[in-house]
């Protein structure tokens, strides 16, 4: 199973990135964990939300493989508790799948990226910055990994 997380936006502070880079770093190496970038369309006052949505959403979707499993990060999806998560993710490496995760735009996905999603998952029912959610999401992949592995990081 190869994981990877797409997120639309622009670039993020040097401690983002720093933390991200200190949990990727601990995952296992076979799920050859890849973080792509796509840029956030620019937005003027005057243009429809839906249109910036839809270029970005078009961008991701050109980015995701017919065979992956894509996992939308949205405020309205399912929140999994750390075991829910670990067990999820056990799930899907047992399918021989590989993951997709994604992080929308300030405006969210566009409606053809939602319909691809096999999966939403929200983080939290707090609204995160999309820097701090990257770091969220990181973390908790490690957390679900180290519980489904015995590794003593998780406590309960």
């Amino acid at each position: 199973m190869h994981i990877r997380l797409i997120a639309v936006g622009d670039r993020q502070p040097s401690w983002v990135d720093c933390a991200i880079d200190d949990y990727v770093a601990r995952l296992p190496r076979q799920w050859q964990f890849r973080l792509l970038t796509i840029t956030t369309t620019k937005r003027q006052k005057s243009s429809p939300v839906d249109v910036a949505k839809k270029v970005e959403g078009d961008k991701v979707l050109a980015r995701i493989r017919p065979s992956e499993h894509v996992v939308v990060l949205d405020e309205r999806g399912k929140q999994f508790s750390s075991k829910e998560l670990a067990g999820k993710l056990n799930e899907w490496q047992t399918a021989g799948q590989d993951l997709v995760f994604v992080i929308g735009g300030p405006d969210g996905v566009s409606d053809e990226l939602s319909a691809r999603a096999n999966t939403r998952w929200s983080l939290s029912k707090l609204t995160l910055p999309h820097g701090l959610a990257r770091i969220v999401f990181a973390e908790q992949i490690y957390r679900a990994w180290s519980l489904s592995t015995g590794h003593p990081y998780h406590r309960e």
